[in-house]
């Protein structure tokens, strides 16, 4: 009887394993689609579209908080600011999507290769949070602490099936 509750413990873990990871690939998706968007988008595309978008909400409030940040975050947008964004979310996107692909696959050296990487994208994501106190990337590294959580453990529970297998 414990052993099956043990097991039905094992695959709730799985299941949120998985869960994590299909949604950490969807993210990483947009990332890959908000790149190459960010690198063929001109300014003033981007300009006129969240004036669009803005307009309603500031002729109803003009002192709205985010679409004032919107749009004076696309009137000071710099081609080198663009650039990095742009790399940053190809790059990013790719490497998570890449990890999550082999995690999925259950490839046992992905393990400690993802725990590493979203370790250093935490690091990045900290250190970038000093300069721009985005709640976003509060909430991004919090997701990856999850899933690196959930990744220790899945490494954990598979190593021990294919020693019990040996």
């Amino acid at each position: 009887m414990p052993e099956s509750k043990n097991l039905a413990q094992e695959e709730k873990i799985h299941l949120a394993f998985e869960i994590s990871l299909l949604l950490k690939a969807l993210f990483a998706l947009g990332q890959i689609i908000g790149g190459i968007v960010a690198l063929f988008v001109t300014k003033d595309f981007l300009l006129k579209t969240v004036s669009v978008l803005t307009q309603e909400e500031l002729a109803e409030d003009p002192r709205d908080l985010i679409a004032n940040y919107l749009l004076h975050s696309a009137q000071n947008l710099s081609i080198g600011t663009q650039l990095f964004v742009a790399l940053y979310l190809l790059g990013h996107g790719s490497i998570k999507l890449w990890l999550i692909i082999g995690l999925l696959r259950q490839k046992l050296w992905y393990y400690p290769t993802a725990i590493l990487v979203f370790g250093l994208f935490i690091v990045y994501q900290l250190y970038r949070f000093n300069f721009t106190h985005s709640v976003w990337l509060l909430l991004i590294t919090l997701v990856d602490v999850i899933v690196i959580a959930l990744t220790w453990h899945e490494y954990k529970y598979l190593r021990g099936l294919l020693r019990r297998l040996k």
